[in-house]
């Protein structure tokens, strides 16, 4: 068996875990702290591409800025959404609000896909490169410099994510209100401002996702649907809620998809994957790294 597609294809699994946890970290986040199933977190993977496909296209910014802009326009939309949205239907439904979450996201993703399919038409919109060339790995293996970056920005946003998380007053905050959200608001800590802002984050995550592949997946109105998808299949695998898990999670379904894809032919992935998600939640199934997840799942 030749070595070189091997690594070639270790590379391509880490590429593909790596933004799979980007996704999956932010869908942890709002099943922990909120209780939401969400299925918009793709439609903010494609509005992140598009972001970044007009910075870097039409105004020549810098790749970094492009991707910038696209995590803090799918942060800064993820507010509003929280607060347009989720924040009135809280008030009016009261706890019985997390019973219609996962229903208004599935709205929002079809609303979000018709609007780009209105503004931008069914057409691709992607990019040669960000940055040509490619970098030499092991030998005759090279990875282009586009997927190396786009591997390191994957690994810098996740671990500023748990930085923040764990060294941080908010983030100390978010964990607080995802173990006890009564005990959280006893202590003072404003439960709307970290719903809001878990939101943003969790969106956040998957405009930088969106962005940092968009030379490799150009931008699409239906771009989002199969990468959400995978991202719930590592949350699910990793465990419900839990932040940490759903970074090995994400490798695991990279990896597999990867491999299946080069070694077996297009269309498995998706099966093997499920096999193996079906094989861990019957051994164990709270998960790989399974927790305990409030709210709607305790009741």
């Amino acid at each position: 068996m030749d070595l070189s597609l091997i690594w070639n294809t270790i590379l391509v699994g880490l590429l593909r875990g790596g933004l799979y946890s980007l996704i999956a970290i932010g869908l942890s986040i709002l099943l922990g702290v909120m209780s939401i199933i969400s299925m918009v977190n793709g439609e903010l993977y494609m509005i992140g591409a598009y972001i970044a496909y007009f910075a870097f296209a039409y105004f020549g910014l810098n790749p970094l800025v492009a991707i910038l802009m696209a995590g803090i326009g799918t942060f800064l939309l993820g507010v509003l959404i929280e607060k347009g949205t989720f924040r009135y239907m809280r008030r009016r439904a009261g706890e019985d609000w997390y019973l219609n979450s996962f229903l208004l996201t599935v709205g929002l993703s079809f609303f979000l896909k018709n609007v780009a399919v209105l503004l931008f038409k069914p057409t691709y919109r992607g990019i040669r490169w960000y940055w040509e060339g490619t970098v030499s790995v092991f030998g005759s293996v090279g990875i282009s410099i586009d997927r190396l970056v786009a591997l390191l920005i994957a690994m810098v946003s996740i671990t500023t994510l748990q930085l923040f998380l764990r060294n941080t007053n908010i983030g100390r905050a978010i964990r607080a209100v995802s173990q006890d959200e009564r005990g959280a608001m006893l202590a003072g800590i404003n439960i709307g401002n970290i719903f809001t802002l878990s939101f943003a984050i969790a969106c956040m995550m998957g405009g930088i996702a969106g962005a940092s592949m968009l030379s490799i997946t150009p931008a699409f109105p239906y771009m989002g649907t199969a990468p959400n998808n995978y991202a719930w299949l590592v949350v699910m695998l990793a465990g419900l809620g839990n932040v940490s898990g759903a970074i090995v999670g994400g490798l695991i379904v990279g990896m597999v998809e990867a491999f299946s894809f080069q070694f077996i032919g297009e269309g498995w992935p998706a099966v093997i994957s499920a096999v193996i998600l079906i094989i861990v939640l019957v051994v164990k199934p709270s998960g790989i790294f399974g927790s305990a997840v409030k709210g709607v799942w305790e009741r």
